[in-house]
């Protein structure tokens, strides 16, 4: 049973009642499907810790609108898809990314003119830095929509009702849109990424990473995020949806705990007892 599940009605009516522990008990329960949510949605981890505060924010403020017809789990996924889909603060809703961009850097060849600069550290670490940071980021060549519908069907695999239901969309057209963004997405893959069988090779490419500045060998990201599964994080029904092969790639990567800043961050808002006024000034923003 997940954290979601654990949630009983009474925890959720206490927390609207302003009952601190419940609400601080509704707000871990949920903080880390939207944290993952958000740094697929937004590629970089400070964007995603940002926009993890700010959903936690509107769901704190507007849980007295959550009546229960569908699952705590299925209401926060809305409210942080809204929020993401429409999110023009991170690095790449200021600067755009396109498989045509992503792929012309890849075949240029630039890496091969880079001098060793991994300061001697680990090369297994540098590679799978490299990996988590580069599939991340892939699925910012994706539009915001289409990004929606491949992350809750390839990496949170909800049931496509499920997922319809999130994005106010009938299950056949979610299906058929799921379907046709499996396929880009493949044949990206299937034409760059080693791990799709494409040209690209991690291995090779982490000096280039290094000197672009898009992994740093002194201050790794995803060695500090404490690895879960997607399935500890959300509720799920019976029938997933069917993956192919190359999806596989992107359902293989882990989930992540909450950093710890942005709990704290949690932990802290509701013991200062400003959250109360958070809520009234927030919630009557709508």
């Amino acid at each position: 049973m997940n954290d979601l599940t654990a949630l009983g009605k009474q925890t959720i009516e206490r927390a609207v009642a302003g009952d601190q522990k419940a609400l601080e008990e509704v707000l871990a329960g949920v903080q880390d499907l939207v944290f993952n949510l958000s740094l697929r949605m937004l590629g970089l981890l400070p964007d995603a810790e940002d926009a993890t505060q700010e959903i936690l924010i509107k769901v704190m403020t507007r849980l007295s609108s959550f009546r229960q017809e569908s699952s705590l789990s299925t209401w926060v996924f809305r409210i942080a898809l809204n929020h993401l889909r429409d999110c023009k603060k991170g690095m790449f809703a200021q600067r755009p990314l396109s498989f045509e961009i992503y792929g012309e850097d890849i075949a240029s060849g630039r890496e091969r003119d880079v001098p060793d600069l991994g300061g001697g550290v680990d090369q297994g670490l540098l590679e799978r830095e490299l990996k988590l940071s580069c599939t991340n980021v892939m699925l910012q060549c994706l539009d915001a929509e289409s990004r929606c519908i491949y992350v809750l069907g390839t990496m949170f695999r909800l049931d496509s009702r499920v997922a319809a239901d999130i994005l106010g969309l009938n299950p056949a057209t979610y299906r058929q849109r799921l379907s046709r963004i499996r396929k880009k997405v493949g044949a990206f893959l299937g034409e760059y990424c080693g791990l799709g069988g494409g040209s690209c090779s991690c291995k090779r490419r982490t000096n280039y990473a290094i000197a672009t500045h898009r992994i740093d060998p002194e201050h790794l990201v995803f060695p500090g995020l404490e690895e879960c599964s997607y399935r500890d994080i959300a509720q799920f029904t019976d029938a997933m949806e069917e993956l192919d092969g190359l999806s596989q790639v992107f359902a293989d990567l882990p989930a992540y705990r909450t950093p710890e800043e942005v709990r704290d961050w949690v932990k802290g808002l509701l013991a200062s007892g400003s959250f109360a006024t958070v809520m009234r000034t927030e919630g009557a923003k709508g």
